[in-house]
């Protein structure tokens, strides 16, 4: 029997975020195991996930690693056991604001760099003009993204939730301000 009973719904949960994971460019089983741990809301050992899951326990273990590596799992111990359990946080917004801060900085970073770097580079002056331009407007837009993606980590989810329940009454409040319709 596995160490922890899946009901339907749980199942469901733990394939799609699976599925998605996958589509994000992120191992299943990595997705699954993240899934598992925070649907299930309580600490699990690495033996309980594999079982659950019907992986390998090598697979959990690399891919338990890898959500360390993306500070998605920690370790935590439970008394009278010397096992280490793995919890996730259980709060979507701080799960949401991790994700972001770590793809930002591993995908998002090193291209603002690079654009930086190219436009600093002495063979960028030999490039055509409308080349510059592109590279130019290209890292004026991803510098002006990546503020803005600093700037929204650092708001309290209360906040964050009034943004995004504002939607497109944002525009509409500076099509105003301009005069544009």
């Amino acid at each position: 029997m596995p160490a922890v009973t899946m009901s339907s719904i749980t199942e469901r949960f733990v394939l799609h975020w699976g599925e998605m994971g996958a589509r994000w460019g992120v191992n299943r089983t990595v997705s699954q195991i993240h899934a598992l741990l925070f649907i299930n809301g309580v600490p699990l050992t690495a033996e309980d996930i594999a079982e659950t899951l019907g992986v390998a326990r090598s697979n959990v273990s690399n891919s338990i690693r890898e959500l360390q590596n993306w500070n998605l799992v920690r370790i935590t111990h439970i008394l009278g056991d010397r096992r280490d359990f793995f919890e996730t946080s259980l709060d979507p917004w701080t799960l949401m604001r991790v994700i972001v801060r770590e793809r930002k900085l591993r995908e998002f970073d090193p291209t603002v760099s690079m654009l930086a770097s190219t436009m600093e580079d002495p063979e960028f002056a030999r490039e055509p003009t409308d080349r510059q331009q592109r590279v130019r407007e290209t890292h004026a837009l991803m510098s002006s993204l990546s503020v803005w993606a600093d700037d929204m980590l650092r708001l309290e989810p209360s906040v964050l939730t009034k943004l995004l329940k504002l939607g497109s009454k944002v525009q509409k409040f500076f099509a105003s301000a301009t005069g544009k319709k």
